[in-house]
């Protein structure tokens, strides 16, 4: 029906009256789809039993705060201060279930109350909450990806150094060790450590505990590891051979003159694509005990020239190899193998959504276990945020060559913008607790589509 200029056009005369009240209004109504969620995994409680040794008698429980915090990220909120423009909020308030949030000054005494023991605590949660779901998927195999991060800061905090800073050179930072699973993009671990450590330290008593952590729980599934050149030593690649870990792991051959001339000496590379060549050898560094399949790799890349170029001249593109070595125990072709170790990649996206979105790189407090367990909290929220699509989707798509995340997940900043920061109004019209959402077709239908799923799961 078409519509005349005068019923769509309004004119602005003046600045209407401001007036601030407490009309039990909500601007995150659309974070009601993970109250079921929350309920299902039986959050809280689970949560509570991580601090019950403390005895500490705090009207606010570490518990209430670390899930406070875990609702601070997924609205997108970064600092701790940031709580006070939503203290207010009664659907925040009502999901937690309190009727009053803590101060800024209480999360920091609580964090800084935490001791190991409560951060071994909810680092087992993590893990459980990770196995679960793969328990309900069922799957073949499972790819674990092992990687560093930093996260630096300008706090002097407990157990920060100075160590190797790409972007922040000089600053002090921590270097923990990740373990994500590659098939749902979520973080099944971590290992805290200074900023001035070795990728590799601490790292294969770490890889141990995670492998024995997944046969535990999925004593079935092939377990498969991809890991870069800092691990690259005999006692890691031994133990994930004896363990029947299929592994990857790229080689620093810079450092071993033998595979340099291995390179320079073979002349026929059998051909990937345009693009890729490889030969393979069955090889050893003369300090270890046994031989492993190693895939020598070229890739034709074109050469930077860095001479003036005449404009008016047509200047031939020249093309020349970079080359990678990869340690492998796969049985399969070289082409998939390749593929296999490529599909790394896609853990430094968890990273980049996890610094970005879930506040992975902020370092809240002065002491250690409170910021390890800040940094729970984030790893926490993007779990859930990927639990939540799992927990009420189809996958997109079967494992691929790459090990790419089975589902074509929303990320955190969408879900925000499209779902949960929505304004709404709790009521009580014949004493039923209400929430009210303005009549956007498009909101409704997804939002019910989320509480449906869940409920059906539960």
């Amino acid at each position: 029906m078409k519509s005349s200029k005068r019923e769509i056009q309004s004119r602005v005369y003046k600045m209407p009256i401001l007036r601030f009240t407490d009309q039990t209004l909500t601007s995150f109504a659309g974070l009601i789809i993970f109250q079921p969620l929350f309920s299902i995994l039986e959050l809280k409680k689970r949560l509570r039993s991580c601090f019950t040794h403390l005895n500490i008698g705090s009207i606010f429980g570490h518990h209430f705060i670390i899930l406070l915090l875990v609702v601070h990220l997924l609205l997108g909120f970064r600092k701790l201060r940031d709580i006070d423009y939503y203290k207010d909020d009664p659907l925040v308030k009502r999901i937690l279930g309190l009727n009053k949030l803590p101060d800024v000054a209480t999360i920091s005494r609580t964090l800084g109350e935490a001791d190991e023991r409560s951060v071994d605590k909810a680092r087992e949660l993590l893990r459980t909450l990770v196995i679960e779901r793969l328990q309900k998927l069922s799957l073949a195999r499972i790819t674990l990806d092992f990687d560093g991060s930093v996260l630096s800061t300008s706090r002097h905090a407990e157990g920060t150094a100075v160590g190797f800073n790409k972007k922040k050179k000089g600053a002090r930072s921590y270097y923990p060790l990740f373990c994500t699973v590659a098939q749902t993009g979520q973080v099944l671990d971590f290992l805290h450590r200074s900023g001035n450590v070795h990728d590799s330290n601490g790292a294969l008593e770490f890889i141990v505990t995670c492998i024995a952590t997944l046969r535990r729980g999925l004593p079935g599934a092939v377990i498969e590891a991809r890991l870069d050149s800092a691990f690259f030593n005999d006692d890691i690649v031994t133990m994930l051979n004896d363990e029947k870990v299929k592994f990857t792991i790229s080689v620093p051959f810079e450092r071993f003159p033998e595979l340099k001339k291995m390179i320079e000496a073979h002349k026929v590379w059998k051909r990937l694509d345009e693009d890729w060549s490889y030969f393979e050898n069955s090889w050893k560094p003369k300090v270890w005990d046994r031989r492993y399949r190693f895939l020598f790799i070229r890739q034709k890349s074109k050469i930077i020239n860095k001479q003036p170029i005449q404009l008016d001249l047509f200047v031939p593109q020249e093309y020349g190899y970079e080359f990678t070595v990869i340690i492998t125990n796969k049985g399969t072709s070289a082409k998939r193998v390749l593929l296999y170790h490529h599909g790394r990649g896609s853990q430094e996206n968890v990273f980049g959504e996890l610094k970005s979105q879930s506040q992975l790189d902020y370092v809240p407090v002065r002491h250690l276990y409170g910021n390890q367990l800040y940094m729970i909290a984030t790893i926490m929220s993007h779990n859930l945020n990927r639990e939540l699509q799992m927990a009420t989707m189809l996958a997109d798509r079967c494992t691929t060559t790459k090990r790419a995340p089975l589902w074509q997940f929303i990320k955190l900043p969408t879900l925000r913008h499209r779902l949960l920061q929505r304004a709404g109004r709790l009521t009580q019209p014949s004493n039923r607790l209400t929430l009210t959402l303005s009549d956007n077709e498009t909101v409704k239908n997804e939002i019910l589509y989320f509480i449906e799923a869940l409920t059906k799961a539960a």
